[in-house]
């Protein structure tokens, strides 16, 4: 097991000292599923949520918490990201998949960033949606994929 990073030698909490760590190109992709009932997707669909565009202010709001992530995570770092992509499918019965990549060209990754665009997203569909549907199920939220910096590569593998 690697030694933790995040404990200086007092044992208490620190946040990772990355000052001479290499500045490379780096990338993460995050997803997370919310399933409601079909009558509530097809209303995103149709435009007749009352909050207004439910996908449009989703994508907005993880783009925003990428970018305050280290306000949000205390141990983050302030990362200058690069580019934040959020990606909508849904299986035009009752769930919707979001698809998060972020990047950046730094000292270290960008994963904490995407899976909090992902999260906040699916909060974001939920909060617009719950008045008509408080049984909506967010699921399955995990890093995809990242690559760049010292760890290398990495591709999630169904457990």
């Amino acid at each position: 097991m690697d030694k933790l990073t995040h404990f200086n030698d007092q044992n208490r909490a620190k946040m990772v000292d990355v000052t001479d760590k290499d500045v490379t190109s780096r990338i993460a992709q995050a997803t997370g599923k919310i399933t409601m009932h079909p009558e509530t997707l097809n209303r995103i669909h149709e435009g007749k949520i009352k909050k207004g565009d439910v996908l449009a202010v989703a994508q907005i709001a993880g783009i925003m918490a990428a970018k305050q992530t280290s306000q949000m995570i205390p141990m983050c770092h302030l990362i200058p990201l690069t580019g934040v992509d959020i990606k909508f499918e849904d299986d035009n019965d009752k769930t919707i998949i979001i698809t998060t990549t972020v990047k950046t060209k730094h000292v270290t990754g960008v994963e904490i960033e995407a899976l909090l665009a992902v999260q906040t997203a699916l909060l974001t569909i939920y909060d617009m949606c719950k008045a008509i549907d408080r049984g909506m199920v967010i699921t399955d939220i995990h890093l995809v994929e990242k690559d760049g910096g010292k760890s290398g590569h990495f591709v999630y593998q169904d457990q």
